[in-house]
């Protein structure tokens, strides 16, 4: 079993851990330079290594019914397939707990993954929870981007429409793709905050 490692170097980050609790939520417009986690090969990641390009963060696990409406649809491989296209970075974080719901080994999560056809960069595994605590991610979707300056511009839902409903996949407003179109515009990004829905996470007691 692999454990995320979670480490901010930053004088706003690092303020902010020493503030308050490690559930507080990380600020819109904080720089987030220095991330390392480990993923469902057992390789490492560096926030700092993707340095000048996108990333986004989508916390997952596969037996809640709003990731089930995200992925049976195909909605979540597109909007994956969308930022890859940009160049950006997609980290998958699995947060659930050995025996809880959505808790995966490494092979485990690469079966899932490929079972899906999802286009992202790599799985991250965090059993214990400390990146998504840090992060103070909160659902199953949870979605986060960062910019090539490495500064957090998005967090929140995917989209405006918070059913489980497969359905309503259609015509509800992807924030993420949204998020994207914006940065890649040179704008900044209009919905910054939004309030995620879905399923807790299911953290280590």
């Amino acid at each position: 079993m692999t454990i995320s490692k979670i480490l901010f170097s930053t004088l706003a980050v690092s303020a902010l851990a020493m503030a308050a609790p490690a559930t507080a939520k990380i600020v819109t417009g904080s720089n987030v330079s220095d991330m390392t986690v480990t993923d469902s090969n057992g390789v490492q990641h560096n926030l700092s290594d993707f340095a000048g390009k996108k990333v986004v963060l989508e916390w997952t696990n596969e037996g809640c019914p709003y990731v089930k409406k995200h992925y049976t649809t195909n909605n979540m491989q597109k909007t994956q397939a969308m930022a890859e296209a940009e160049g950006a970075v997609w980290l998958s974080v699995i947060s659930s707990a050995p025996g809880k719901q959505g808790y995966k080994t490494g092979e485990q999560a690469n079966e899932w993954k490929d079972a899906q056809g999802a286009e992202v960069t790599a799985i991250v595994l965090d059993p214990a929870g400390d990146m998504g605590k840090t992060f103070a991610a909160k659902t199953t979707p949870h979605m986060y981007i960062i910019d090539e300056e490495q500064t957090l511009v998005y967090q929140g839902a995917i989209d405006d429409n918070r059913s489980a409903n497969p359905a309503t996949v259609e015509g509800a407003n992807n924030y993420v793709v949204a998020a994207m179109d914006d940065l890649k515009a040179g704008n900044a990004v209009a919905e910054s905050d939004t309030a995620p829905y879905g399923c807790s996470i299911k953290y280590q007691s």
